[in-house]
């Protein structure tokens, strides 16, 4: 009689995809949103507006994270995408003056090949998380696996040179954005110097 109250008990506390608790569905409404907010980003032809969607796609991600009780992944996405990568960009869009309003030049042409590369680049991606993360779950009441220190022993171990060549990366990215801006500045008073002499 104990063997089979406990199978019942196990069975009503266990769940499938037909029966999901309110973190699933906040995790699949976030991704929705999140995802409705990457395709924004990536098809609008106003620079500005795809970098501010881009923050609302990066945010989402954040949300992600925490519902995943990833909470030191969760910041670390705030604080290093959507409060310095963006600002990046935006510093950018503003140094190499770039128009804000809608950009006809925005577009050039290829979304066709564009749309495929993505679509095979997504698929690509989906293939190895699944393959490499068939049966692995979460625990979400179990131990927490993004701590700082759990965190910090994987990045400091194994992904030192990615992380730091992806901080000069991005300075190569801000420092190239001033030298355009320069070089457009001089170019500007260069003919504007010759329009003067022709006069």
């Amino acid at each position: 009689m104990t063997s089979v109250a406990a199978a019942v008990t196990a069975a009503t506390q266990t769940h499938g995809f037909l029966s999901p608790t309110g973190v699933e569905i906040a995790f699949l409404l976030v991704g929705l949103v999140t995802f409705g907010a990457a395709i924004v980003t990536v098809t609008t032809k106003q620079l500005v507006h795809a970098a501010l969607w881009l923050v609302v796609a990066l945010g989402g991600l954040a949300v992600e994270y925490l519902l995943l009780t990833a909470e030191f992944i969760a910041w670390v996405q705030v604080l290093i995408y959507v409060g310095s990568v963006v600002v990046l960009l935006l510093f950018g869009l503003m140094l190499t003056r770039a128009p804000i309003g809608r950009s006809p030049d925005a577009d050039s042409g290829n979304r066709w090949a564009a749309l495929t590369v993505a679509v095979a680049a997504a698929a690509a991606l989906v293939w190895v998380v699944v393959d490499a993360f068939r049966t692995t779950w979460v625990d979400l009441d179990g131990v927490p696996q993004g701590t700082t220190a759990v965190t910090g022993s994987i990045l400091f171990q194994h992904w030192v040179l990615p992380f730091e060549a992806l901080s000069v990366l991005l300075l190569a990215a801000l420092v190239g954005a001033i030298v355009l801006s320069r070089r457009t500045a001089r170019a500007q008073d260069t003919n504007t110097k010759a329009r003067e002499g022709n006069r």
